[in-house]
């Protein structure tokens, strides 16, 4: 009987796996409310004048991971430490003294977005001056700038293992791919890097190429995304709602593409909607979009014939400057608004309303979530500040304040030496005779195996039972070939098969 059960245990694993189900992970906050606090605020000023904020980021490494980056409409960069003590009294500006340790100008335009690579070594800066720049953030000094762009570079994203390599979206229409090894010629002490690869065109807009046949002006790209199987990036732009996924081994045109409309390009079904913002977890397996129909859509990479698998509303996206992020465990959903506020979804109640961070002034625009400080959020806006944000779960403050007086009152009642010496002395009473009791009457352990000694031992078992056994090995064991027909393959290849991509699981366009 208990083989049976363990079996079916087994055989149910398998047949999600062979089936393509994923095995949903277990919610952080489950069941319960989350309650957001604003931990404090900075303003985004310099010399006295205060300057709008463009972008937001995080360190990626957990020793830095209280370490943010912020850049603004003027072309500063800002570093800032989220660990320091902030006073409930504070102003904003008290507090950007207190928090922020590095300051200069990156580029003499907007920078657009940053990203950080290199084991936070190094940051990425994309401008309006049509450029991208690798600061070496502990000299303080540019190594490289990226040219090529004829347009505002609005996005960029680095290689998931491989932060060498980066791909860029511009207002020009075109995606470009880099390589910081490839330095072609030096200016001013800079070295520039042309890009390797570029796609032209990527998102024209339909009405472009009734007006002038041929010279179809092209439409904004407004996000990139460099995908985990390290092979496909995914482009959004401002003219339509079509997410477009291509091999970076074969860049002519898109091997598949994804859209919350039957028509992506049909711009009179229900209006002209273009994608401001796309974003994926840490496994790469979700993947959300931000819509101008103030929707925000999630795909899941491994079924993007399918559309999106939720979508979810309630804050207001009036600019392509409003930004949404996934957490990096997949299970929320954080974005800005054009109404002041902040809203954060759970992935798996999307009909549930979202928790709203209020307290900016003007319309909030970049978002990130920190890597590894789990719950805590940044949120820049319109009104010149960022401001720091914990979430955390009610049920998970209410064990922490009752795991502390559950402490305290040990403390309160615990057993003098006296009284802990005789319990201890009758404890040793009651034990000893069972350690000089015979071997009939000691109770026998359960056995604990692995499927590796499972399996051995029923190789071993009576013919009879040839069939429940094969079968079972065949669970226990996963060959290449099951791991191979796996979707999760795409983002966690075995060792002894060819490398299988998100490519492989759609029809490539002719």
């Amino acid at each position: 009987m208990e083989t049976s059960r363990s079996r079916s245990v087994f055989l149910n694993i398998g047949l999600r796996e062979l089936n393509g189900f994923r095995v949903r992970k277990r919610p952080f906050f489950l069941d319960s409310e989350l309650i957001c606090k604003e931990i404090a605020g900075v303003a985004v000023e310099h010399d006295g004048i205060r300057t709008p904020p463009l972008a937001v980021s995080f360190c990626k490494s957990s020793r830095n991971s209280q370490l943010f980056a912020v850049s603004d409409e003027d072309g500063h960069v800002s570093l800032f430490n989220s660990s320091k003590k902030f006073a409930s009294s504070s102003t904003h500006q008290e507090n950007t003294e207190n928090a922020r340790f590095r300051d200069w100008i990156a580029h003499y335009n907007a920078v657009f977005d940053i990203s950080w690579i290199k084991g936070d070594s190094c940051l990425l800066t994309a401008s309006g001056d049509q450029t991208i720049k690798v600061w070496d953030v502990e000299e303080n000094k540019c190594t490289g700038v990226l040219i090529g762009h004829t347009g505002t570079v609005k996005s960029m994203c680095p290689h998931p293992t491989n932060s060498d390599l980066l791909v860029s979206g511009s207002r020009d229409g075109c995606f470009a791919l880099w390589d910081l090894r490839c330095k072609s010629s030096s200016y001013k002490e800079e070295f520039c890097i042309n890009s390797t690869g570029m796609v032209k065109g990527a998102h024209l807009s339909p009405l472009s190429k009734r007006i002038r046949r041929r010279k179809a002006a092209s439409s904004s790209i407004t996000s990139v995304l460099y995908l985990k199987d390290e092979i496909t990036i995914a482009t959004a732009g401002a003219p339509d709602s079509a997410l477009k996924f291509w091999d970076t081994r074969k860049l002519k045109v898109p091997f598949v593409q994804a859209s919350p409309q039957s028509d992506p390009t049909n711009t009179k079904e229900k209006g002209s909607h273009g994608i401001v913002s796309l974003s994926q977890d840490s496994s790469g397996t979700s993947l959300t979009a931000s819509c101008k129909d103030n929707r925000i859509y999630l795909y899941n990479t491994l079924q993007l014939d399918k559309g999106p698998v939720q979508s979810f509303s309630g804050c207001r996206i009036d600019s392509f400057f409003v930004r949404t992020m996934i957490s990096p465990d997949g299970e929320y959903v954080l974005s800005g608004s054009s109404d002041g506020n902040a809203y954060i979804w759970q992935v798996n109640k999307p009909q549930v309303d979202p928790i709203i961070l209020k307290g900016h002034d003007f319309e909030v625009t970049a978002v990130d979530w920190s890597q590894s400080e789990i719950g805590k959020v940044a949120t820049a806006s319109d009104d010149f500040t960022v401001r720091l944000w914990n979430v955390e779960n009610n049920r998970c403050s209410n064990a922490n304040a009752a795991a502390s007086a559950s402490r305290v009152k040990r403390r309160v009642i615990a057993l003098s030496n006296i009284e802990a010496q005789e319990r201890l002395e009758m404890n040793r009473e009651t034990e000893s005779p069972q350690k000089h009791s015979s071997p009939d009457n000691n109770q026998s352990m359960p056995i604990i195996r692995t499927p590796e000694s499972q399996k051995k031992k029923t190789s071993s078992s009576s013919s009879s039972s040839s069939l429940s056994s094969s079968e079972e090995d065949v669970i226990c064991e996963k060959t290449p070939e099951t791991a191979f027909n796996s979707p999760s393959s795409v983002l966690n290849p075995p060792s002894s098969v060819k490398r299988r991509t998100i490519r492989d699981y759609f029809l490539v366009t002719p």
